[in-house]
């Protein structure tokens, strides 16, 4: 704490004091206000019979009875009370920076009050501005959004086209007929330049895969490329479409050759054991 005091604003604050009063602090400034008289005869001028006893004896508990009373003179003058300073704080110099925090604030609120004095110190306090609206005036501010939320200040649909119009697409380097209207748009939006529906075919049409690599002939425009895959080679021959199925598991089948499967196929006396054929005729 003792380092943050500073010298400088002591003597402002020394010149200030003594203007304002017209006594003399002496040449140490803790003992010029210890006694708290000079501080006493301060409050009277900056506020009439604010301290209306100052003591001018010798002793301490007058002394500190001087002190006591013009902190409760800068508390009525509307100083903050985190702005005052205790009495021990000047008389043993327990806290000389609060003490000069205490009288720069007490130069600013005499500033803020109208003082009139030839040393500029203190910091002027601001001042309470309070306005009062109708019911009306409030309703309508509801209505208003501030900045922070944009604005469309300049904002228009001047030149915008109704709904659904359509846009022509334009490139000025493809040697393209500048815009007619306000209804064409810049390539930034894409082009459909030279794109057209010739040569497609109905929805559903048959197409066929080619591939010219192997021999395989292009028969009309519904042709695809082999890039959509091929089923060169690929026929419906054999299959039979709701017949039953069988399945084949060597386990249960008999080994030999053909003829003698069918001999024993055509034997309906004979029966192996364990062995059961049937017939299928075509």
């Amino acid at each position: 704490l003792a380092q943050k005091y500073d010298p400088q604003k002591e003597a402002e604050l020394r010149t200030w004091i003594e203007s304002v009063t017209g006594k003399h602090i002496g040449p140490d400034f803790q003992k010029g206000l210890k006694d708290g008289v000079i501080l006493c005869e301060l409050m009277n001028k900056l506020q009439p019979n604010s301290v209306r006893k100052i003591n001018r004896s010798a002793q301490n508990w007058h002394q500190l009875e001087n002190l006591s009373n013009f902190i409760k003179a800068m508390a009525s003058y509307g100083m903050n009370p985190v702005d005052l300073f205790e009495a021990n704080d000047l008389f043993e110099s327990g806290n000389l920076t609060q003490v000069q925090v205490s009288l720069l604030a007490l130069a600013g609120m005499a500033k803020t009050k109208g003082l009139q004095s030839g040393v500029d110190i203190g910091v002027k306090y601001s001042e309470k501005q309070q306005r009062n609206f109708d019911e009306a005036k409030m309703k309508a501010g509801q209505c208003v959004i501030g900045l922070q939320m944009g604005t469309n200040k300049c904002a228009s649909q001047s030149g915008m086209t109704a709904y659904g119009t359509r846009r022509h697409l334009y490139d000025p380097k493809n040697q393209i007929l500048p815009p007619m209207d306000h209804s064409t748009i810049s390539l930034q939006m894409g082009t459909n330049k030279c794109a057209s529906q010739v040569g497609m075919t109905a929805p559903g049409t048959r197409r066929h895969i080619y591939d010219a690599k192997m021999g395989t002939e292009k028969c009309d425009n519904s042709s695809m490329s082999l890039q959509m895959g091929s089923n060169q080679g690929a026929n419906q021959s054999g299959q039979v479409f709701g017949l039953g199925r069988q399945i084949y598991d060597p386990k249960y089948c008999p080994q030999g050759s053909q003829g003698e499967v069918a001999n024993v196929a055509g034997d309906q006396s004979r029966d192996p054991p364990g062995y059961h054929y049937y017939c299928e005729e075509e």
